[in-house]
């Protein structure tokens, strides 16, 4: 049974290296291998088998806890790092935009992290106490009020505020699927509505996109989705049962909630605002980047020196109710080094193909490449690739805000029987953050809220499970029903 997965999961993996690869031209053929090997040498992308050490981390990522657990455990870490020295490196020597790129990337990287453990740190002082048993009622109305959530602190946020209070009252009746669709509505699709929500619709707002045009646009789509998942979830939830009741929550059938570290709270705030301390958004805000030209700016010094304070100041009570550790964003930390720079070919060879290819793309077509890739790379470069293409084939340039604005306003296309253009950006926002519920690493939350289950020993899908079991079958048909209903042109 496990071959037979591990073989499901290769071929998938195949098939998204083939998309990558795509731009060569359907395997190489003959005049479009020519082609591709001119638009390399003007643009100097990266060979193709240059996506190898993001495969091979892929591969081991869903692999090794399964196989070689032991060895994978101790060594993640280091096979982490090696694969993203072994293109840093080809970068660095062989690349003639090399250290831009790296550069870029140490950008990203940092802002990455000082995000999600600035969240996770401030939010793991805060021990939330809900006194009622896990039950269908209960636990999905959890999720929907931390769907709702996830726009106002982001995804991160929600999820790892939430996480352990939704472990604790569903203890001794945990299943699988309560972990999962914790990652499917609160560290995925709740992130939807907002910039905050979510880091594409974020970096969609720097370039131009207004504040509230996600909001008013996806909505309807939003709404629907998590109330569809909130009702497999209340179906699956009562064939359940009640479980074994721990010893503290006998005989209690209600209760309120009580918060313990509530101070922590302004952290998470300091954290939010500190999101849009940016030149991009405040004209003038000073950048330590262009002033001393540091992978960083004022942004990720805040979120830091945030993070110390919050854990230094956190009520201890607090910490120890939710048994709070480093282990989960260490985890995140590593891995993500890898992911972040093993993916960097990837990301310029879609570049490179949404670019030259944007002209023949329907939206639907917009719709499932950023979908498909953003379950395994990285969802907000995805979105701003595809982003640029759909807007270069309306004659746009990403790099003007007013044109993003225009084309959030719908223009008409130049193709006859074409769809206005807000309808390629909804179509393309839609599948960056919904599909990042595909696998763990879609979505940075995902791996950290399996993380943090697996410590307080709950049974967690492994990665190859997660994807066939239930990504698959439950999220794959409903996002088919969402391009049928609203993308399909």
């Amino acid at each position: 049974m496990k071959k037979s997965l591990l073989y499901m999961f290769c071929m998938a993996l195949v098939a998204v290296v083939l998309m990558v690869s795509g731009f060569s031209g359907v395997l190489y053929a003959s005049e479009a291998a020519e082609t591709v090997h001119a638009v390399a040498a003007v643009h100097h992308l990266p060979p193709v088998w240059m996506v190898i050490p993001f495969v091979v981390l892929l591969l081991m990522i869903a692999t090794g806890p399964l196989f070689y657990h032991h060895f994978w455990e101790h060594n993640y870490s280091k096979v982490s790092v090696i694969l993203a020295a072994i293109v840093a490196g080809f970068y660095g020597f062989f690349m003639d935009h090399g250290t831009h790129a790296l550069l870029h990337t140490l950008e990203e990287y940092i802002s990455f992290i000082a995000l999600i453990a600035s969240l996770f740190i401030a939010s793991g002082g805060i021990l939330i106490k809900i006194e009622q048993r896990g039950r269908p009622v209960v636990n999905a109305t959890l999720l929907f009020v931390g769907a709702i959530l996830a726009d106002i602190i982001g995804t991160t946020g929600a999820s790892m505020l939430l996480i352990r209070p939704f472990l604790r009252i569903n203890e001794g009746r945990l299943k699988p699927f309560h972990v999962v669709f914790f990652i499917f509505i609160i560290s995925n699709v709740g992130g939807g509505l907002t910039p905050i929500g979510d880091p594409p619709l974020f970096l969609g707002f720097l370039k131009g996109v207004p504040f509230f045009w996600i909001f008013k646009e996806i909505w309807p789509i939003w709404l629907a989705t998590v109330l569809v998942l909130i009702g497999v979830f209340m179906v699956l939830d009562a064939k359940a049962g009640k479980g074994t009741v721990p010893e503290e929550l006998k005989g209690k059938t209600g209760g309120g909630v009580k918060i313990v570290g509530s101070r922590n709270f302004l952290f998470l705030i300091v954290i939010i605002i500190s999101v849009f301390l940016d030149p991009a958004v405040i004209a003038g805000f000073p950048s330590l980047q262009d002033m001393f030209h540091v992978p960083f700016g004022i942004r990720e010094v805040i979120m830091f020196a945030v993070a110390f304070i919050a854990y230094k100041a956190a009520d201890k009570d607090a910490l120890k109710g939710n048994e709070f550790n480093f282990e989960p964003i260490k985890e995140v930390a590593f891995l993500f080094i890898g992911i972040f720079a093993t993916m960097i070919p990837a990301l310029e060879l879609i570049g490179a193909y949404a670019a030259s290819h944007a002209g023949d793309f329907s939206v639907t077509r917009f719709y499932w490449m950023t979908g498909a890739l953003s379950g395994v790379l990285d969802n907000a470069p995805t979105y701003l690739n595809f982003l640029a293409g759909s807007m270069g084939k309306f004659g746009l340039d990403i790099g003007s805000m007013s044109s993003v604005k225009e084309f959030s306003d719908g223009i008409a296309s130049p193709i006859a029987n074409d769809v206005p253009s807000n309808i390629y950006l909804l179509a393309i926002s839609v599948a960056a953050v919904f599909f990042g519920a595909m696998t763990y690493i879609g979505n940075a939350p995902n791996f950290m809220v399996k993380n943090i289950a697996e410590q307080a020993d709950a049974d967690v899908p492994g990665f190859v499970e997660y994807v066939y079991k239930y990504s698959i079958p439950i999220l794959l048909p409903l996002f088919i029903v969402i391009w049928f209903v609203f993308f399909n042109h």
